[in-house]
């Protein structure tokens, strides 16, 4: 048994690790066009939304009162036009133009009416009106910059109290707390989508491709056992899957930090030994049983194309299911719902990068996944056994 199921994964993997350009797209490519891209990505937006430090928003005013531009003058915030025709103005910063940012407009004698102002009066509150484009970054700034202002000016009014006044940290979520949350979020959808392309880059091909080219009828009228051809299909394949899977993990781990926008708060390092022991063999029982279900499709389908054509929509699933990580209300801490596939794997990865693991829902979750690879096991030796699955054209 142990020399047959290694000689059909030797098989596989001189097929395989033979192919330099199979190689080259399944393994190594993923990681580099992921890490590129994203790095790409974040630097992108970051450089959008970014402003030089000398960067000094051009504002037009009308009505300014005096509270306000001296709030403005003692920061020395923004630069201060009044305006001439408040129509060009505000053409001029619909259409983005440069050192056209913002518009202001108070009311006549702004300072008058706020100090007489009641709100218990019920009658409305003197409006400021602030026009700007939210589609340039310049624009946005000086909109948000305004409105600190204006807070600024409302608060000096009628200092009652203060909030936050101190020089205190009153944030207490830790850099651990927030690479947790970014991590839980994030990767378990992201390590589902890698590893279930890895699975679909190698197992169509490795079965319906051999249906395809009439290697497969070779292979079964050998005298070794069909249950000892389908494991060997599934371990050979679950290994290359795996290399491919973390070929992308690497790249979207490296990246991450730029992706979101310069990451001091993302550090791995929080993570020990046990938590990575724990994510490997989420990943390893998970892939095993992605292998299984693409591999009966794939021992379905007549030739690669039409097994990547039904692979697609159970992929899509998978996604949807690693979206679950995302929404709280999904995420399910009972034993019971860590007997489910692929849904298991997403919330045991949840619970271990958010710095919660449940170990015996990972040991469900392990469990459950090499019980469900061994009925896939199953389920391909018995389609082998079918000559009108195997040779069906």
């Amino acid at each position: 048994m142990k020399n047959n199921i290694l000689t059909v994964m030797k098989k596989e993997f001189t097929r395989f690790f033979t192919d330099k350009r199979m190689v080259l797209t399944t393994i190594f490519m993923p990681g580099l066009m992921i890490y590129f891209m994203y790095t790409f990505m974040g630097n992108g937006i970051s450089a959008q939304f970014e402003q030089s430090e000398d960067f000094k928003p051009v504002v037009y005013t009308e009505n300014l009162p005096k509270s306000v531009w001296n709030v403005i003058n003692q920061e020395k915030l923004m630069e201060l036009k009044e305006v001439s025709n408040k129509e060009d103005v505000l053409e001029k910063i619909e259409e983005g133009e440069k050192n056209y940012q913002l518009l202001a407009v108070f009311p006549e004698d702004f300072d008058e009416k706020i100090a007489v102002y009641d709100a218990k009066s019920g009658e409305t509150a003197p409006n400021v009106e602030l026009y700007y484009n939210s589609t340039e970054t310049d624009s946005n700034t000086a909109y948000q910059a305004m409105q600190g202002v204006l807070d600024a000016v409302e608060s000096s009014m009628a200092n009652k109290f203060d909030v936050n006044a101190g020089k205190g940290t009153y944030d207490l979520a830790s850099d651990e707390d927030m690479t947790a949350m970014m991590f839980s979020m994030m990767v378990p959808m992201l390590l589902i989508m890698f590893l279930f392309s890895g699975c679909m880059a190698v197992a169509p091909e490795s079965i319906a491709g051999e249906k395809e080219r009439g290697t497969i009828a070779t292979l079964l009228v050998t005298p070794m056992k069909r249950s000892h051809l389908a494991l060997g299909k599934i371990l050979s394949l679950s290994v290359i899957a795996i290399l491919s899977g973390c070929s992308s993990f690497l790249g979207t781990m490296l990246s991450l930090p730029a992706l979101m926008g310069g990451g001091g708060e993302i550090n791995a390092n929080v993570y020990g030994v046990k938590d990575y022991v724990m994510l490997f063999c989420i990943i390893i029982s998970t892939v095993m049983v992605i292998v299984s279900i693409v591999s009966i499709v794939s021992a379905f389908a007549k030739n690669v194309k039409e097994a990547t054509g039904w692979v697609t929509p159970i992929m899509i699933i998978s996604m949807l299911i690693g979206i679950t990580s995302m929404i709280e209300s999904l995420c399910k801490t009972e034993p019971v719902f860590y007997l489910i596939p692929l849904y298991n794997s997403v919330q045991s990865m949840n619970g271990i990068f958010a710095l919660n693991m449940n170990t015996t829902n990972i040991i469900v979750t392990v469990a459950a996944n090499f019980c469900f690879a061994g009925i896939g096991v199953f389920a391909l030796t018995k389609m082998f056994n079918s000559e009108k699955i195997m040779f069906s054209k």
